[in-house]
């Protein structure tokens, strides 16, 4: 049996197969530090498929987890032209080396069809790539992956936004720039906040792919290309795990997708990661990666204020299958040589009061408790910046977010499960004023909590919040469903009625944080405000019964978004009662959204 130690990617729905094992007490905890490797889930999979307990699996669930065995167990040795597979293996006394290249290819297409003016709106994402995986020995692997792609995913120019608030005081005016920054909608024919680019630095528009063509989005026909790769192993009886790659990652996560820490909807980056976990009821990770730039302004314009270095801690303590609480904290720092934050069992968040206050701070808690074969209910809080002095919660520099969720299983079905979640996430969460620090002269740096232009944390943006249900089965061998709503409603982050701290590159003023009336946050009581109801099913179905390596998905639904205003000015720092507007600046829409995709030779 191969003990790949290279990483499942996170959008393997073997996650959501473990997430329900681990509700229903068939298996062992699992660290919140994800993706995890093969050799994890196969030996996680092998407990389920030996359980005996009160709660056995169905049959279909027994072949379902049988199936998944086979598809991360190695191929066959040689050429195997139909599932466009190589697998070759050498070994010699006691050292071992294997070589497994794949071949796959994702397409996409998606419409959105719209009632205000837009019309038929479409985007299409074609990306093969090929991957070569193996093992170096018995506990040392690798993979990288290099991809191609042809993409494209229009979005509306909604109007600008100031980044730091006009109407703050003269002396904050002399000293921060008022920042001007155009503000664009999701991309149009997909469903809000779920479109995740695949492309790294920048795209090429097809009719000019040169140095001065590099695009920091696919409005038109476009290509672009990325590369994940990753250097992994395992010690001390593999209690130890340990990483060196850019892949995409999920820590302190109480369910698939939910961290407001850092979510998988995150871009990738290269970071020397571990986990260590000597008992079954603790766990500690470490990691500490640097941040990529996102391409605003050209390469070099975009990349010289945004030098960043991410480092998070997290400690996990489990009660058997019944309670798990985790916690820790992360630092986003310009890059320097700072070994107290690569330093594992340092606390980021207490190093940085001994060497100057010049980096972006942070402490999270997740606290979750099961009945297993029942369900499970959690409470996530991730705190950016707070104050003590009241009205502390009115306060926006009191920057946090904090989610409330509850998960059921549904034993009539196999594999099904019914999630019912809140996440609010505050204004100016996640943001940072730029600042002049010491290492980059007279550059003022960003060190908001980003990677990519893309949050770290969770998908929504500030000033946000968002009730989700979702029913979600597997009911039968190779085929996965879901029915989901979410109410999403956020600050105004473009035009004359736009919310201060709605924006992921807002700058709260750093004057009289305390004292300023201005600076009071009244959630949907202090501007304009977009609502959007979403209601979509959707599924997939693989061939893999017919010994064919094809997968089809798709999703269709609907998006009713409307705006709300108060009658005063906005950011006045006192609540005003507010009501449902449909104006030329924040008007009323309704799309139909319709995605459609197939990928070919995917294990």
């Amino acid at each position: 049996m191969s003990q790949t130690h290279t990483a499942v990617p996170l959008e393997n729905p073997v996650y959501y197969v473990l997430e329900l094992a681990l509700m229903r007490g068939l298996c062992e905890s699992l660290p919140e530090a994800k993706p995890y490797s093969q050799a994890v889930v196969l030996k996680c999979i092998d407990q389920i498929l030996s359980y005996d307990g009160p709660r056995p699996l169905k049959g279909t669930e027994r072949r379902i987890l049988e199936e998944y065995r086979v598809a991360f167990s190695p191929g066959k040795k040689g050429l195997d032209l139909g599932n466009a597979n190589y697998y070759f293996v050498y070994t010699k006394d006691d050292f071992r080396f294997t070589s497994e290249f794949d071949f796959n290819v994702d397409l996409l297409f998606s419409e959105g069809f719209y009632n205000d003016g837009k019309g038929s709106v479409w985007s299409t994402d074609f990306w093969p790539s090929i991957t070569a995986r193996g093992d170096i020995g018995y506990n040392f692997s690798y993979s990288i992956s290099l991809l191609g792609g042809i993409m494209r995913a229009p979005r509306a120019e909604l109007g600008t936004y100031n980044t730091y608030y006009q109407g703050f005081n003269n002396h904050g005016q002399d000293e921060f720039e008022n920042r001007v920054m155009t503000t664009y909608s999701e991309p149009l024919s997909f469903f809000p906040y779920t479109y995740r680019k695949r492309w790294d630095g920048f795209v090429w528009n097809y009719k000019d792919a040169s140095n001065s063509g590099q695009l920091p989005w696919p409005e038109g026909i476009s290509v672009g290309y990325g590369m994940l790769g990753e250097l992994s192993g395992t010690g001390f009886s593999e209690r130890l795990t340990y990483r060196f790659g850019r892949l995409d990652r999920e820590w302190a996560g109480m369910s698939n997708g939910s961290s407001l820490t850092l979510n998988q909807a995150a871009r990738p980056f290269m970071a020397l990661e571990a986990t260590f976990m000597p008992f079954s009821w603790f766990a500690f990770s470490s990691m500490t990666g640097v941040l990529e730039y996102y391409n605003l302004i050209g390469l070099k314009s975009s990349a010289e204020s945004f030098q960043n270095v991410f480092s998070i801690n997290m400690v996990e303590v489990n009660y058997k299958s019944f309670f798990h609480v985790d916690f820790g904290s992360t630092s986003l720092w310009p890059k320097r040589f700072e070994l107290g934050y690569v330093f594992p069992v340092f606390d980021n968040f207490l190093y940085q009061n001994v060497i100057g206050d010049f980096d972006n701070m942070a402490v999270f808690l997740n606290l979750k408790g099961q009945y297993p074969g029942i369900g499970k209910i959690w409470f996530s809080f991730f705190l950016d910046e707070a104050s003590l002095k009241s009205p502390s919660l009115e306060l926006s520099r009191d920057m946090h977010a904090y989610q409330f969720g509850a998960q059921a299983i549904i034993p009539w079905l196999p594999f099904c499960s019914a999630k019912l979640s809140y996440t609010k996430i505050e204004p100016y969460n996640y943001t940072h004023t730029r600042n002049f620090v010491p290492w980059y002269g007279d550059i003022r740096m960003e060190t908001n909590y980003v990677n990519n232009g893309v949050s770290l944390g969770h998908y929504l943006p500030p000033n946000s919040d968002e009730i989700l249900f979702r029913l979600e089965a597997i009911p039968v061998i190779s085929t996965r469903l879901h029915l989901q709503y979410q109410l999403i409603r956020h600050g105004a982050d473009y035009g004359s009625r736009a919310v201060g701290g709605s924006s992921l590159w807002s700058e709260l003023d750093p004057f009289n944080r305390d004292t300023n009336p201005t600076l009071r946050k009244y959630f949907l009581r202090d501007g304009a405000y977009q609502w959007m109801h979403i209601a979509k099913f959707g599924g997939e179905y693989a061939l893999s019964n017919f010994n064919i390596p094809v997968k089809f998905f798709g999703e269709a639904g609907v998006v009713f978004s409307y705006f709300s205003d108060i009658e005063g000015p906005v950011n006045s720092g006192s609540p005003s009662s507010y009501s449902a507007i449909d104006t030329p600046e924040y008007p009323r829409s309704t799309a139909f959204v319709i995605t459609i995709g197939v990928r070919l030779f995917q294990k």
